[in-house]
C-alpha cells in the first residue's frame, strides 16, 4: 500500500517497518557498545557505508572503489572487531523470557546445598565463587578447571573451599544438581571499584562471567564474610542466608512447564 511519493521513490507501509525494524536493530547495537571503544570503530562503519553511498550517487568512480573495496570486507571486520560486544548481545537475547521456556531448571534442592554451604563458609570466613549456570553451559571455561560432574551437596561445596584443598583456589561450576568443575578460571570484570570498595579477584569474576554468560554467581568474602551474588553485571552484598535463597530462587526458580502453563492460561481466558 502507498502511503506517498519522495521524488521517484514511493513510500509503503512496508518500508517504514523496515526502516523501523532496521533503526531499532542499530539502536540496540549502540546501546550494547556504548561507553567502549567498540562505540567510536561503530560509528567509524557507518560513515564509511555512507560515504559509499554518496560517492555512487555522485559517480565518484575512484572514491567508490575504495570504499566498496572497504565495504567487501566489513562482515569479516565486524566479527573480528566486536566479537566481545556481539556475544554480550547474544547472552542478552539469550536471558529473554521466551528462549528460557526451552530450558528446565530443578534448582529447590540444590538452594539449600548452595545456601547452606554459603553461610557456613561466610561463618568460618572460607572464600566462595561459585556460578549457577541458568541456561546455556560454560564448557570452554569448566575445561579451564578439574572435571568432578559429581551430584552437588552442602557437605562437597564446604569441601572444596576449604582453605586446605588443592580445589578451593577458582570458581565452582554447578548447572542443575550437577558441580560439573572446580578450580575453574574466569575473565575478570574491569568494574574494581563501587564506591569506595575495591573488589577482589572473586567479586570480579563474579561480575565478568555474569556479564558475558547467563549465570548467577554467589560470592562469600574470605576477608570479612559476607556473601554478595552478581547477575547481568550486577552485585548485590551484604545477604545473610534467607536473603541469599530468596534472591537465587526469583532469578532461578522459574520452569518452563509452570511459565507454558501461565501462557496457556492467558489464552483460555482471552477465548473466553
Amino acid at each position: 500500500m502507498e502511503l506517498f511519493h519522495i521524488g521517484f521513490l514511493t513510500v509503503t507501509l512496508i518500508d517504514l517497518v523496515d526502516i523501523a525494524i532496521v533503526s531499532l536493530i542499530f539502536y540496540r547495537l549502540y546501546g550494547v557498545m556504548r561507553g567502549t571503544v567498540a562505540a567510536q570503530i561503530f560509528v567509524g562503519l557507518v560513515l564509511i557505508l555512507a560515504f559509499s553511498f554518496v560517492a555512487q550517487a555522485f559517480n565518484l568512480k575512484a572514491m567508490s572503489w575504495i570504499l566498496n573495496t572497504l565495504r567487501d570486507i566489513w562482515v569479516i571486520a565486524f566479527i573480528v572487531l566486536f566479537q566481545p560486544e556481539l556475544r554480550r548481545l547474544l547472552v542478552l537475547l539469550g536471558r529473554n523470557r521466551v528462549v528460557r521456556l526451552f530450558f528446565r531448571l530443578n534448582v529447590e534442592e540444590s538452594l539449600d546445598d548452595i545456601v547452606g554451604a554459603a553461610t557456613e563458609l561466610a561463618r568460618k570466613h572460607h572464600g566462595m565463587l561459585l556460578v549457577i549456570v541458568r541456561t546455556t553451559g560454560l564448557r570452554i571455561f569448566a575445561e579451564t578447571g578439574i572435571q568432578l560432574q559429581a551430584r552437588i551437596s552442602k557437605a562437597l561445596l564446604v569441601s572444596i573451599f576449604n582453605p586446605r584443598s588443592p580445589l578451593h583456589d577458582g570458581a565452582v561450576i554447578v548447572h542443575d544438581r550437577v558441580v560439573e568443575a572446580a578450580r575453574v578460571t574466569l575473565p575478570l570484570s574491569s568494574t574494581s571499584t563501587i564506591g569506595d570498595v575495591v573488589f577482589g579477584m572473586r567479586h570480579r569474576s563474579a561480575l565478568g562471567i555474569s556479564e558475558q554468560a547467563d549465570v548467577v554467581s554467589v560470592v562469600v568474602s574470605q576477608e570479612t564474610g559476607a556473601i554478595s551474588i552478581a547477575d547481568n553485571g550486577v552485585l548485590i552484598r551484604g545477604l545473610n542466608g534467607q536473603q541469599l535463597r530468596k534472591e537465587l530462587h526469583s532469578r532461578l526458580a522459574r520452569t518452563p512447564d509452570k511459565s507454558m502453563r501461565s501462557v496457556w492460561n492467558i489464552l483460555k481466558r482471552q477465548g473466553k
